[in-house]
C-alpha cells in the first residue's frame, strides 16, 4: 500500500469554504513548493512522517466524522495524494481537497471537492498560478483568492470575470488575515455587486494561530 508524509490528522470546525462550520477531519500532508508571504503553516513545509494510506483511512474513520480535509501544506506535491484522496472517496466520506493551484488538479477523484487557490499579486507566488487548472474544475468545486490589498480585489474581480468563475463555482474572497480588514473587503464587494462570497477564516477567530486548529 502506498504512503505519504504526514504532518498532522486533527478534527476541528472547518473553517473556511461553503462547509465553514463543520466538523471536520483534517489531514495535512507535509511540503510546499511555493512560499506565499502570508502562509500560517510554514511548520508543515518539513519534518512529518511516512503513513499508509490505509492507515490514514483507518486513523481518519475513528474519529467519526463524516467530512475530511485534505490540505497542506500543498497535498499534490505529493503523488500519492490523488491515491489518499480516491480511498477517502471509497471508504464513505464526504472529502474536500484545498490545493494552491500551482499543481495539475486533473487527476483529482471527481468525487472530491476541490477548492482551488488562485494566487493574488500579493500572495508573491501569482506566477505559479497553472491556468490549465480552471478547465479541470467540476461543477460545486470552489476557488478561493486570499486578498491582501485592493490591488488583490481587482485582480480577482478581473479573473472572474475573464474566465466567468462564478457561473458553475462558488468564488470565495478571503482577506488576508492582518492585512485587509473584513468589513472593507466587505464594503467593496457590495459596492460592486460581486458574485462572490466573503469567508472569514473561523478557526483563527476561535483559537487564533494554534497548529492543529
Amino acid at each position: 500500500m502506498s504512503s505519504v508524509r504526514i504532518t498532522e490528522i486533527f478534527s476541528s470546525i472547518q473553517g473556511e469554504s461553503t462547509t465553514v462550520g463543520a466538523p471536520t477531519v483534517f489531514v495535512r500532508l507535509t511540503g510546499c513548493p511555493l512560499r506565499c508571504q502570508y502562509c500560517d503553516t510554514a511548520y508543515a513545509f518539513t519534518g512529518g512522517e511516512k503513513r499508509t494510506i490505509s492507515d490514514i483511512v483507518t486513523t481518519v474513520s475513528d474519529y467519526g466524522l463524516s467530512h475530511v480535509t485534505v490540505t497542506g501544506g500543498e497535498p499534490l506535491a505529493q503523488t500519492q495524494c490523488f491515491e489518499l484522496l480516491e480511498q477517502l472517496c471509497n471508504a464513505g466520506f464526504a472529502v474536500s481537497l484545498e490545493t494552491s493551484g500551482a499543481i495539475s488538479i486533473e487527476k483529482v477523484d471527481p468525487r472530491v471537492r476541490t477548492i482551488l487557490d488562485i494566487k493574488t499579486p500579493g500572495s508573491g507566488e501569482e506566477t505559479k498560478n497553472l491556468a490549465a487548472n480552471i478547465s479541470f474544475l467540476k461543477p460545486g468545486d470552489e476557488i478561493k483568492f486570499v486578498i491582501c490589498d485592493r490591488k488583490d480585489y481587482d485582480y480577482a474581480v478581473k479573473k472572474i470575470d475573464a474566465h466567468g468563475l462564478a457561473k458553475n463555482h462558488q468564488v470565495l474572497f478571503s482577506p488576508s488575515h492582518t492585512q485587509v480588514e473584513p468589513r472593507e473587503l466587505a464594503e467593496w464587494m457590495v459596492a460592486d455587486k460581486i458574485n462572490a462570497r466573503l469567508q472569514l477564516q473561523l478557526h483563527k477567530y476561535l483559537w487564533g494561530d494554534e497548529p492543529g486548529r
